[in-house]
């Protein structure tokens, strides 16, 4: 597993339950030259291998990619994460990690 994978895998694990970070978020926290697409690159390679909870990890828009809709979704209604009013999707205001300076609970990064 090469640094990229590593850095990203480190940040999933921290996200904590109930709370979830989009790929974005997890691209901009690894540092580097990490980008959106490289963070599902490594989730798809390594995700489920590495036992880090990837169903934390969300499009832009709170939405699971629609292949995982349904099993992201129950995972993250069973931690009790807010969803949107449709269900289909979650609150990213009330439910975004403070890890990635955005959501109600916005503060400096905790990787400082």
């Amino acid at each position: 597993m090469g640094e990229l994978a590593a850095g990203v895998l480190e940040v999933i694990r921290r996200i904590p339950p109930g709370r979830v970070l989009t790929y974005g978020d997890v691209a901009a926290l690894t540092g580097g030259d990490a980008t959106a697409r490289d963070v599902g690159q490594v989730l798809l390679r390594h995700g489920e291998a590495e036992e880090v909870p990837w169903w934390r990890v969300l499009r832009a828009d709170g939405t699971p990619p629609p292949h995982l809709l349904e099993r992201q979704l129950g995972l993250l209604r069973a931690e009790g994460t807010p969803l949107a009013p449709s269900g289909a999707a979650v609150d990213l205001h009330a439910a975004r990690w403070a890890a990635s300076g955005r959501g109600q609970d916005a503060q400096p990064s905790l990787f400082d």
